[in-house]
């Protein structure tokens, strides 16, 4: 009884890993163009220096307001219309998003991507690691 009950486990992880993996093949297979990566701010510098770079402030209002990159625009994550916002945006142009610590840049990266931005930088530690 053991062997049965163990074999119908090893039956059922096997096949929710082949699930997946099918599921993350799919989901690459609709981004395979799309590059995100985070990077350290040294990396974040040296790409806000390239031409047409769209630079990206996901933080609130308030935090926009209390300090941020040069150049950043800011669209609150938190907003209603932050999708219609980033829809907004060049697709083809370098897209660099920061927030606070690196959470809500994460979501918006991923969300970029699923958008088909082709090109997305997030920076690691978001501005609390910007040392500029």
């Amino acid at each position: 009884m053991k062997k049965v009950v163990s074999l119908f486990i090893a039956a059922l992880m096997i096949s929710s890993c082949s699930e997946a993996q099918q599921k993350r093949v799919s989901g690459t297979a609709q981004t395979a163009e799309t590059i995100v990566r985070v990077v350290v701010a040294e990396e974040f510098k040296e790409i806000m220096k390239k031409e047409d770079v769209q630079l990206i402030d996901v933080r609130t209002q308030r935090e926009y307001a209390n300090g941020h990159i040069v150049n950043a625009e800011n669209l609150d994550f938190y907003s209603d219309d932050f999708r219609s916002m980033l829809a907004k945006l060049d697709k083809n142009k370098i897209t660099l998003v920061y927030c606070h610590s690196g959470g809500r840049s994460a979501k918006a990266s991923k969300l970029m991507a699923d958008m088909g931005f082709i090109n997305v930088a997030d920076l690691k530690g978001g501005y609390s690691a910007w040392p500029y």
